[in-house]
């Protein structure tokens, strides 16, 4: 699947089937998180990839709308040294990991990390070390069926050519 195409087919899958993603495709994602742009080149991310069912499970307990963490193969979770960017960057990797899943059959959803009540006991399950901040949770997995459709706004309602 080319680039252009992934975007325009990602969607955020909630519910998978009980198929464990392969090590290499998960490490795949991770390379994709990786390659991000980030400012100054400082790369503050660390992965952290789950496929415990008990950690996974204790992550989507402590969650408020990530319940369905439990029911995915993976979890990606994408931390950030506290830098000056590192929500920019963390998110430029989050996106990256999402669209690489799609190109890849893969399900993927971003659930929220940054701002949330349950941050400091994400890391505490996943032992991150002070100076972190999750950025996002990203469970994988093969989808249960098709994608989601949504209404995406037209071009032509949201481009503005020199001035808003």
């Amino acid at each position: 699947m080319d680039t252009i195409e992934a975007i325009r087919s990602r969607r955020s899958i909630r519910q998978f089937e009980r198929r464990a993603v392969p090590r290499e495709l998960l490490e795949q994602l991770v390379d994709a998180g990786r390659l991000a742009p980030t400012a100054n080149n400082i790369q503050p991310w660390e992965f952290i990839v789950v496929t415990d069912d008990s950690v996974r499970n204790s992550i989507a307990a402590a969650t408020d709308h990530g319940k369905f963490i439990a029911d995915a193969q993976a979890l990606i979770a994408v931390f950030a040294k506290d830098t000056k960017y590192y929500l920019e960057d963390g998110c430029g990797a989050t996106t990256n990991i999402l669209i690489a899943a799609a190109a890849l059959g893969l399900g993927a959803c971003w659930v929220a990390g940054d701002k949330k009540a349950y941050c400091r006991e994400i890391a505490d399950i996943l032992s991150v070390p002070a100076g972190y901040r999750l950025v996002s949770l990203i469970p994988v997995g093969y989808p249960a069926g098709p994608p989601p459709q949504v209404a995406k706004r037209p071009v032509a309602e949201l481009i503005h050519w020199d001035r808003f």
